[in-house]
């Protein structure tokens, strides 16, 4: 059943909110998944303050002209749900990690990120880099294990001269 005047362009208003409001916007392929496994996946994301929505191509490629988003757009054959979000990771990240254990039935088809397409290749990076917390337990790691090989490199050499 086609979609009246008024309906299309109320969709393509909201879209262009989400985009206006989101810094990612994820692409995914959603092909079989049961009702049960969407509505966990929706409370995961309803969680991180993340939505998910199951959008209308052509509706959503006129959203996204009307934002100006960089770049090519990803080819997406098949129908196809954003997540989306403030967070810059996020939404990637989530996806990914239901990508995981849904591999037939979910997966990751490109997105925006920070105002750019990207393709899927590139989706995938963005979703495997580690949280913020993560990282700066890494940095402070790495700030701390110089010092530490010195104290044990001098600790020897006293040990050498007692």
């Amino acid at each position: 059943m086609a979609l009246k005047k008024a309906k299309k362009a109320e969709l393509i208003e909201s879209y262009t909110d989400a985009l206006k409001n989101s810094k990612t916007a994820v692409y995914v392929k959603f092909k079989g998944l049961p009702v049960g496994e969407t509505m966990q996946l929706r409370d995961s994301l309803f969680g991180e303050n993340l939505h998910y929505t199951v959008v209308k191509k052509t509706l959503w490629t006129r959203a996204t002209q009307a934002v100006g988003i960089r770049g090519e757009a990803p080819l997406v054959g098949e129908e196809m749900a954003v997540v989306w979000g403030a967070d810059l990771l996020a939404p990637a990240r989530i996806a990914y990690e239901f990508q995981k254990s849904h591999k037939d039935q979910f997966g990751i088809l490109g997105g925006i990120f920070d105002g750019e397409y990207k393709d899927a290749k590139e989706m995938l990076a963005i979703a495997t880099i580690p949280p913020r917390e993560v990282l700066l337990s890494q940095l402070a790691y790495l700030l701390k294990s110089p010092m530490q090989r010195l104290a044990v490199g001098l600790g020897q050499v006293a040990a050498k001269k007692a």
